[in-house]
């Protein structure tokens, strides 16, 4: 389900490309290592309710309570298992994951790369293909109108091909770039064959001289074009590798560490530089640098005793002032909003990088409390195999994907903080886990009156 839901998202990358079976195989490779952790909460959750679905159902629960032994007591042995997964889940979702990540980015990069209709550009000739001069007036995506097709691959052939609309795509092979053209007309002109000198040092024309030439119309038609040199080609992964997706938590650190000191010198000197346009700023920097005494009778000599009244000034001085004013306020303001921009720019890279930071922890910790979740449940309704646990599974796997992702939008977006955004799910299922933990200990049901006072009373005595 989680792969399809990536494929349906590039497909309009991987169709049409000409990519061989090793390609698609290696993205989808690397592709479904990323999504292992999310996938894992829902094969524990969908496992756990199974085993003890099947052992409350054949009453081999009923009998290990009739023996002595509590809920906690049977669970334990596996709890140890899940840890151990959560912790292994852990440290491949903080190694293994992030070189994942690198491969299949680097590897839909190379792909969107190939994309053959941006050789096109609608309005001007494109050249990029060697033998061929291609222009269209108008077009979306692989779909052009006003074609115009000058073919040079023959020398001793002029070719010019018109249509009136065609699509673009890559042959099965992707060795050739195919033109399905609608409406249209194709003029071949031969190029002029030189004389032929007599012995006597008279020309002789060929019959060819005359240049003669040939014109077609069509309804349908499809043109090929040698595609060599346009091939996927790989590039270096590395120019992706300080992503947020591509660190692991100790990188993540020292990647927001950088940012926060290039963000603290960046408002730093911003702000030395806005005191040093200041023109009091201006004079004490003149009096430092060319160590004048601040008492200097022959410096401050036709600096006036007081303050100088607006009403004295002429009206030319003020228009002066005032405009110089203004304009310093304007720059002002244009230097502000730049310094603002940069700054959302840095946090909104800071809350990417803390969102991965948290999402690692998240995804393992999700793995203990839905084991918590499913273990009792199953107990609870009794029920085994594929049927009931499936659909179970399948609903509570819905409500901890939705708040992943609402949670994860949310903090994206800058509405919550990353902690709250990538925890909200553990937060949400953890007092569902508990409720469900003591219904199953104590045989309760959840309508069961018994069981809320037991909470409340366990709540009265924390």
């Amino acid at each position: 389900m989680l792969i399809m839901q990536f494929t349906w998202k590039y497909i309009d990358d991987l169709m049409g490309k000409g990519l061989g079976a090793g390609v698609i195989t290696e993205l989808l490779f690397y592709v479904s290592a990323g999504l292992i952790p999310l996938a894992l909460p829902l094969a524990i959750l969908l496992s756990s309710i199974m085993t003890f679905g099947n052992l409350a159902e054949n009453n081999e629960l009923t009998a290990l309570k009739a023996s002595g032994l509590s809920l906690f007591r049977i669970m334990r042995p596996l709890m140890v298992v899940v840890f151990f997964i959560a912790m292994g889940t852990f440290y491949f979702a903080n190694y293994v994951i992030p070189v994942a990540n690198l491969k299949w980015h680097s590897l839909i990069f190379d792909i969107q790369e190939t994309k053959v209709a941006a050789l096109i550009t609608p309005g001007s000739y494109s050249k990029e293909l060697e033998g061929y001069a291609i222009k269209v007036e108008n077009g979306y995506d692989n779909t052009f109108t006003g074609i115009t097709i000058h073919d040079y691959t023959d020398p001793t052939i002029v070719k010019t091909i018109k249509a009136d609309s065609g699509t673009i795509y890559k042959s099965v092979s992707g060795d050739y770039l195919l033109f399905r053209l609608i409406d249209g007309k194709i003029a071949e002109e031969l190029s002029a064959q030189p004389p032929i000198f007599q012995p006597n040092g008279q020309a002789h024309h060929p019959p060819g001289a005359f240049r003669p030439s040939r014109r077609t119309k069509f309804e349908v038609a499809t043109y090929k074009m040698d595609l060599t040199g346009f091939q996927l080609q790989r590039n270096d992964p590395d120019m992706f590798k300080d992503e947020y997706e591509m660190l692991n938590v100790f990188q993540i650190n020292d990647a927001k560490d950088s940012m926060q000191r290039l963000a603290n010198s960046t408002l730093k000197n911003f702000t030395q530089t806005l005191k040093n346009e200041h023109p009091y700023f201006q004079s004490m920097a003149f009096l430092d640098t060319f160590k004048i005494p601040a008492n200097n009778p022959v410096f401050l000599k036709d600096i006036p005793t007081a303050p100088i009244s607006w009403d004295t000034v002429n009206p030319k001085m003020k228009i002066e002032a005032l405009n110089r004013a203004i304009a310093g306020i304007r720059r002002k303001n244009q230097n502000l909003d730049g310094q603002k921009q940069f700054m959302l720019s840095v946090q909104d890279n800071s809350d990417k990088f803390s969102i991965e930071f948290h999402k690692k922890f998240a995804l393992t910790t999700t793995i203990i409390v839905l084991f918590f979740v499913g273990a009792p449940l199953g107990a609870i309704v009794r029920k085994g195999g594929f049927g009931a646990p499936v659909v179970i599974a399948a609903l509570l796997f819905m409500v901890y994907f939705v708040l992943f992702t609402v949670g994860e939008g949310l903090a994206k977006s800058g509405v919550v903080i990353p902690f709250v955004g990538m925890w909200m799910p553990t937060l949400a299922l953890a007092p569902i886990a508990c409720l469900l933990m003591i219904s199953a200990a104590n045989d309760l049901k959840i309508s069961d009156p018994k069981l809320w006072r037991l909470i409340f009373s366990l709540g009265r005595k924390r």
